[in-house]
């Protein structure tokens, strides 16, 4: 038996497995009303599940959705995140079932785990060029037959590599991305990285191509950057000059490392939420480390942030409904549906729904494909398509940071599982930041990626903030008696001198490099 917590209202929802024609494990739900009763602390979810309010015969959800027929090592899937068609509806979704799949999310505090994703730039060696789509190929196929990956297809093109629960994919323009795992610990998630790169350099060193961390692509135009062979970026990128200025910069010149956390309650997950996103200035200027732009500096200290400012203002932000005394799950899938759609996926295909609404969607009225209906594989896309700083999906995306070196892939982990997955320094980061204001929260954002750990707040410079809330972040890892602290070191340094990854960049740019933009290529070399 499973409670599921719902504004107003709870539900039990009892699940039997079934076998569905195709082989796969399928879950049928039945749901009964019951009493409301405790609905913000005790409500714990499962995943791939889904499930409504009040009807009996609701859908039939396909776990492993996305995964098709296997050949060798080869699994054909739509996209990353994977896409097939693997919900069945025997009846139209309702606004509670998508309430319901971010509730499915909820975990008790012993399954909470640590998701990191990092990204990184390609390149050859000689020229310093960005790496084309059929070196990527090449790559992917290596690391596939060497380390025993199964491969991920989109059609006859390889897009991305599969093993356990991590995942390789590519962004637009070829950022080479790891998904990690589900992992427990700082030390398995280092590990995790350590591992990756390693498999990835000991064939990129045969190859004569390189991978760099940084944030932002420090030398090359967008004319110069490949375009990779995946529909849903197609799609993207006629749509982003229409919503901003700065989308297919977005796209293809940036890279990000963000770590995905869990949550135990409704009530957890809004904490959580509002702790990140009041914070999430801070991890931006910690991280900071993207103030090149084809060869020189560009005046700021993070561009991939202040990209974000003018990529498309419907779908990112710092969302300040967050802070509202009725915010809640149902809050979050009332923004979600009025934020303008990119696709639907569709017998293989990616179907342009841009411009339509997933209200709209689920009301049956897409001009884009008439008379269909949305599935939960279709909710489930739509929400990997905002990009808030703070990203909910059935866990929580702190998403303001750049891409940097190895030492800070494990950093960014350890700085939000210290602050959130302590409750006594989550508490207090709650308690630092409760008078903050929606103006200032969007002040530090939006000048954050300009000055940095400088930024004047209220009666000091965000600073002395920072080095309080890595104290929470560092006790928080002590408390949780891992012997995790050690992977903070590299922000330590940072808030102790005020001076960001970027900004020392900028001194070896003025000063050793001689104001040549090459160098960087061997500092920022994995």
């Amino acid at each position: 038996m499973v409670l599921i917590s719902q504004t107003g209202s709870s539900y039990c929802i009892r699940t039997e497995l079934f076998r569905y024609k195709s082989g796969q494990n399928v879950v049928f739900s039945r749901a009964n009303n019951i009493e409301a009763s405790k609905l913000k602390e005790n409500s714990i979810g499962f995943s791939s599940v889904s499930y409504s309010s009040s009807r009996k015969t609701q859908i039939l959800h396909i776990d492993n959705a996305g995964v098709g027929q296997k050949r060798g090592h080869t699994v054909i899937v739509a996209a990353s995140p994977p896409t097939e068609d693997a919900v069945i509806a025997t009846e139209p979704l309702t606004k509670e079932d998508l309430v319901a799949y971010l509730v499915s999310g909820c975990k008790s505090k012993e399954k909470w785990r640590i998701g990191t994703e990092h990204e990184k730039f390609g390149f050859e060696l000689k020229t310093l060029r960005p790496i084309k789509y059929e070196q990527i190929a090449e790559l992917l196929n290596v690391i596939s037959e060497r380390f025993d990956w199964e491969k991920v297809m989109e059609g006859d093109k390889i897009i991305g590599l599969k093993q356990g629960k991590q995942s390789i994919s590519l962004e637009p323009g070829g950022q080479f991305e790891l998904s990690g795992a589900p992992l427990a610990t700082l030390h398995q998630t280092c590990a995790e990285v350590n591992s990756h790169l390693y498999q990835v350099k000991a064939i990129t060193e045969e190859m004569g191509i390189g991978f760099l961390g940084i944030g932002f692509q420090p030398k090359w135009g967008l004319k110069d950057i490949p375009v990779m062979p995946k529909g849903r970026y197609d799609i993207m990128r006629n749509y982003m000059p229409k919503v901003g200025t700065l989308g297919l910069d977005m796209m293809f010149r940036t890279c990000t490392v963000q770590v995905n956390l869990d949550f135990s309650s409704e009530a957890d997950m809004i904490r959580k939420f509002r702790a990140g996103l009041a914070l999430q200035p801070i991890a931006t200027a910690l991280f900071a480390n993207s103030p090149f732009t084809e060869g020189k500096p560009n005046g700021f200290l993070s561009m991939r942030s202040q990209i974000w400012t003018d990529t498309d203002n419907n779908r990112t932000g710092m969302l300040p409904f967050v802070f509202d005394d009725s915010f809640g799950f149902e809050q979050y899938v009332d923004y979600a549906l009025d934020v303008p759609m990119y696709f639907v996926y569709r017998n293989k295909k990616y179907i342009d729904c841009t411009g339509m609404t997933f209200r709209d969607f689920l009301a049956g009225k897409p001009p884009c494909i008439p008379g269909e209906l949305p599935t939960l594989n279709d909710w489930e896309n739509h929400l990997t398509t905002i990009f808030p700083e703070v990203r909910l999906k059935r866990y929580l995306e702190m998403r303001g940071a750049d891409g940097g070196p190895w030492r800070r892939l494990c950093a960014l982990p350890a700085f939000w599982v210290g602050i959130l997955y302590d409750e006594v320094s989550l508490q207090n980061a709650l308690d630092r930041t409760a008078d903050w204001t929606p103006e200032e929260r969007q002040m530090l954002r939006n000048k954050v990626p300009i000055t940095g750990l400088k930024t004047p707040f209220r009666d000091g410079l965000l600073k002395h903030v920072a080095q309080d809330v890595v104290k929470l972040a560092r006790d928080g890892l002590e408390r949780r008696g891992f012997k995790e602290t050690g992977f903070l070191n590299e922000v330590a340094e940072v808030v102790r001198t005020g001076v960001t990854p970027a900004e020392k960049l900028l001194e070896l740019y003025n000063g050793k490099w001689g104001q040549q933009m090459d160098p960087v290529f061997e500092e920022l070399l994995y």
